[in-house]
């Protein structure tokens, strides 16, 4: 193979006959080595070889991941892009990075129905295209302050360490264990804490064909699920759910991408017998912090793993690192001297090294454990020809002050939105008025608490699709 930085760590571990994961029908190590051989094959008939650089967008699939563990067999830089992004979203981001080939969806505009076994794609070269950046083989996007995506590269190496971080965190899942997994795969903690270190410890899989949180609850139960990964919305549902069977297998309730809420962790502990256990990372460098003994409590997200280098410095989070993880930007205010400013605020105890989340220091916010800057959503409402200003902010979700004529809707808004939008970003309520109130200084009033009651009108707008 013309790239084996994965392979001994990853895929070749394991017999043929090993259950690697289950979603609708199993699927054993033998039979993903093979898909994996069969597609390497496939891709270098299209010419993608060691030193490609290739953007995957696909369904969330079992082929998905197939797929992408070929591309890193033939040696290629991969990037990923998320699916559900709207042409507004994606089609700046293939300008932006101009990989050589893309591997996409057959029907990519069709919706996303659960984590599928199999699904089509297409390959296409771009002749414009760049080669990969050397040493570079995941590419991934993150929202920025500026409402510009900066695009993280990562080497062999970097994924590799975030593995051995993994490996040394006490009572994290192992041969043996079943570990359902509802993260999104397109995402860190789905691929890396979740589909990778799978591979790499030998526990196997578990991936819902859906996440409806009665037909998860069963399927954990059929499974006989040791651990449980998600973001703080799926605990909350699955706290809701009515009668469940026993689950004398599950161990572990992990969760990252944001903050607990007490709420959340609670209900979910009274109902499941089990508390959830914080970890905490970042995509620049994957995890960075976590305790899964059960005795963290929100907001803490316990102590640094072994192999991170923290510091807190005025309750914000810096993090050691050999290189700046950004590709075709500087971004000195986030990288100097070796040391990655997360904007996340922290509390750290000097005695234990526990740390604790204060919030973030920016525009970024979570929302489903996937990050929103709210300067993005308040661009592109400005650009709606009736709009004035606007000011978005997030508390217990994601909101729009919008200055406006009095004729203007919330779901004219919505609608905006949702044409330029993915779902996750649209704000959940719209308050409409002629004029957005601002300080002594003439600048905009950005805090929630003040914001409100200081509105003329509300125009409410919920929305599944909604934050």
């Amino acid at each position: 193979m013309a790239n084996t930085w994965w392979g001994d760590h990853l895929l070749g571990r394991g017999a043929d006959d090993e259950l690697w994961a289950v979603s609708s029908a199993p699927v054993t190590r033998g039979e993903l080595r093979t898909a994996v051989a069969a597609l390497g094959k496939r891709f270098r008939e299209h010419g993608i070889a060691d030193g490609s650089s290739v953007l995957l967008r696909m369904k969330p699939s079992f082929t998905y991941l197939q797929v992408l563990l070929a591309l890193w067999s033939r040696g290629a830089q991969v990037v990923l892009v998320d699916f559900r992004l709207k042409p507004a979203e994606y089609e700046p981001l293939v300008e932006l990075v101009r990989p050589q080939y893309l591997v996409v969806a057959a029907g990519a505009d069709g919706p996303v129905a659960g984590f599928r076994q199999e699904s089509e794609f297409l390959v296409r070269r771009l002749p414009s295209g760049r080669p990969a950046v050397d040493g570079i083989r995941l590419v991934q996007f993150s929202s920025g302050s500026t409402g510009r995506p900066k695009v993280i590269g990562r080497s062999a190496n970097s994924v590799l360490a975030e593995l051995d971080r993994h490996a040394a965190l006490p009572g994290i899942p192992g041969r043996g264990d079943r570990v359902m997994l509802l993260n999104s795969v397109m995402h860190n903690m789905g691929l890396v804490s979740g589909v990778l270190h799978a591979l790499a410890a030998g526990a196997t899989l578990i991936v819902p064909p859906t996440l409806r949180p009665a037909e998860v609850v069963r399927l954990m139960a059929r499974a006989e699920a040791s651990a449980v990964y998600g973001t703080p919305v799926h605990y909350e549902l699955l706290a809701r759910t009515g009668e469940r069977p026993a689950l004398p297998a599950l161990r572990l309730a992990v969760s990252g991408g944001e903050r607990v809420p007490q709420e959340t962790y609670e209900q979910f502990r009274a109902r499941f017998g089990l508390p959830i256990s914080p970890v905490y990372g970042l995509t620049e460098i994957g995890l960075i912090a976590g305790d899964l003994s059960g005795t963290c409590v929100p907001p803490q997200v316990g102590a640094p793993v072994p192999g991170a280098e923290v510091k807190v410095v005025g309750e914000e989070l810096f993090v050691r690192m050999d290189r700046s993880p950004y590709l075709y930007g500087e971004y000195a205010d986030r990288f100097t001297g070796g040391w990655l400013r997360t904007f996340d605020r922290f509390h750290q105890d000097p005695a234990s090294g526990l740390l604790s989340m204060l919030g973030r220091a920016d525009s970024l916010v979570v929302v489903g454990g996937l990050k929103v800057d709210l300067t993005e959503v308040e661009t592109i409402l400005l650009g709606h020809p009736r709009v004035m200003e606007a000011v978005v902010t997030h508390g217990e979700a994601v909101e729009a002050f919008v200055g406006a004529d009095q004729g203007l809707t919330a779901d004219e808004l919505t609608a905006w939105c949702r044409e330029r939008l993915s779902p996750v970003k649209i704000p959940r309520r719209f308050f409409v008025t002629r004029q957005l109130p601002r300080n002594s200084m003439g600048k905009l009033v950005r805090d929630r608490a003040l914001m409100d009651g200081r509105t003329d009108s509300e125009l409410s707008s919920e929305s599944e699709e909604g934050s």
